[in-house]
C-alpha cells in the first residue's frame, strides 16, 4: 500500500521546477495508521506559496485509490545550498531590486513586493540601500522613527529593524533627521551600505529585499562582492531611454555572476478610472518584454500607472495594503508569484550544480 501511495505522490508535478515529485526525491515519510495516511515531503525552498496547491494535488491523486481514508500532508523545506552569509546567516533568500536609472518606480515596487511576499506567509525584510535618497521609511509609514539597539550574549550590539505591515525595515533614513542630506563620497558610501546589513539583527527571514539606488555604482559593486545574492530583479519603464540603462544594469550583474531573476516593466500603461476599457501607453509599449527577450531573461510582468499607487506611497499606505483588489496590486501579486517560482528554480539549480547543502 505504501509503495502505491509513493507512486501516486511521485506523479504530482512541482509546478515551478516542471518535474514530478518522484524524480525530485522529496518524499521523506509515508505512514498508514488505521484509516489515516500521513505524508511528509521536503520541497525545494521557498515553499509557502505552493504548500496548499501541492497538498491538494496529492490528496486528489490519492482520493480515487483510497476512498474513506483521511489524508494528511505535511510540507517542509529542503535544506538550502550552503553559502557564507555572515551577519545575514538567518536569511534564506537575498533579492536585489535594481534599476538602470531613477524615476522608474523601483522603490515603490520593492516596498510592494516585500508586502506581497509577506502575504504568502513568508517572513520578509527590506533594506533601503539608497544612502542618498532613502524612501522606504516614508513608504512604510515609519518616517521620523529611529531604530533601537540591543546587546546580545556574545557582546555584540546590533540595531533592530523597525516593522510595518509585517515587514522588517532598515534604512539610512532612520539615522537622518527630516530634510538632512547624507553627504558621503566613494569609499564612505560603500561603508555606510555595509553598516546597514552588518550591524543589524535581522533574525530568521525567508526573504530580504535590497532596494538599491539606481545605476551601477559603489553600492551595487559592494553588495555583489559581499553578499551571496539569490538574484536580482531589474525594473524598467517601456521607453528606450530606460532600456539603454537597463542593459548596463544587466551587464553589470552578468559580469559579477549575479543571477538576474527577470525584468519588471513599471508604468506600462494608464487606464482612466472612468474608462476602464481604455489603455493609454504613455511611455511606449513592450519595452520590458523586448529587453527580456534580448537577454534571454524571464519577463515577470507589467504594472500599470496609477495616481493611487503614488499617493499611497507618499502617505505610507502601499497600494497592496490599501487597494489589494486594484489592477496594480493584482499585477504585483502575480509578479511576486513569478519571482518566487524563479527563486525556487535558482535554489534547485544551486543544489543541482553540486553546492554543498546546509544541515
Amino acid at each position: 500500500m505504501i509503495e502505491k501511495i509513493k507512486e501516486l505522490i511521485g506523479q504530482v508535478q512541482d509546478k515551478d521546477l516542471g518535474k514530478p515529485l518522484g524524480e525530485l526525491n522529496v518524499i521523506k515519510n509515508v505512514a498508514v495508521d488505521g484509516t489515516e495516511i500521513n505524508i511528509t515531503l521536503e520541497l525545494h525552498p521557498p515553499v509557502d506559496s505552493i504548500k496548499c496547491s501541492t497538498g491538494s494535488e496529492i490528496e486528489k491523486n490519492l482520493r480515487a485509490e483510497f476512498p474513506g481514508y483521511r489524508i494528511n500532508v505535511t510540507i517542509d523545506e529542503k535544506a538550502q545550498a550552503k553559502r557564507d552569509k555572515g551577519q545575514l546567516a538567518g536569511v534564506k533568500n537575498l533579492i536585489a531590486v535594481s534599476s538602470g536609472k531613477g524615476g522608474v518606480g523601483k522603490s515603490t515596487f520593492a516596498a510592494n513586493l516585500a508586502i506581497a511576499l509577506a502575504r504568502t506567509g513568508a517572513s520578509v525584510g527590506i533594506l533601503d540601500a539608497d544612502v542618498y535618497g532613502p524612501s522606504q521609511p516614508l513608504m512604510f509609514g515609519l518616517d521620523g522613527q529611529n531604530m533601537e539597539a540591543m546587546e546580545f550574549e556574545d557582546g555584540k550590539t546590533l540595531a533592530l529593524p523597525l516593522e510595518s505591515y509585517t515587514v522588517k525595515v532598515v534604512s539610512m533614513g532612520f539615522a537622518l533627521q527630516k530634510g538632512d542630506a547624507a553627504i558621503v563620497r566613494g569609499p564612505m558610501l560603500a561603508n555606510f551600505f555595509t553598516m546597514l546589513f552588518e550591524q543589524v539583527y535581522w533574525g530568521e527571514l525567508d526573504y530580504l529585499i535590497f532596494d538599491l539606488p539606481p545605476g551601477t555604482g559603489d553600492i551595487q559593486l559592494t553588495m555583489t562582492q559581499k553578499i551571496p545574492l539569490t538574484g536580482a530583479v531589474v525594473i524598467t519603464t517601456p521607453q528606450e531611454i530606460s532600456l539603454a540603462d537597463v542593459r548596463r544594469s544587466i551587464a553589470m550583474f552578468n559580469k559579477v555572476n549575479v543571477n538576474v531573476l527577470g525584468i519588471v516593466e513599471n508604468m506600462s500603461y494608464f487606464v482612466p478610472p472612468d474608462m476602464p476599457d481604455k489603455k493609454y501607453y504613455i511611455f511606449g509599449e513592450g519595452g520590458g518584454k523586448k529587453i527580456a527577450d534580448e537577454f534571454g531573461l524571464p519577463f515577470l510582468g507589467e504594472v500599470p500607472l496609477s495616481m493611487n499607487i503614488r499617493k499611497g506611497s507618499d502617505e505610507g499606505k502601499p497600494v497592496t495594503i490599501e487597494e489589494p483588489e486594484s489592477a496594480q496590486s493584482k499585477a504585483i501579486f502575480e509578479i511576486a508569484d513569478r519571482i518566487v517560482s524563479t527563486v525556487r528554480k535558482a535554489n534547485y539549480d544551486a543544489e543541482d550544480d553540486g553546492v554543498s547543502i546546509e544541515l
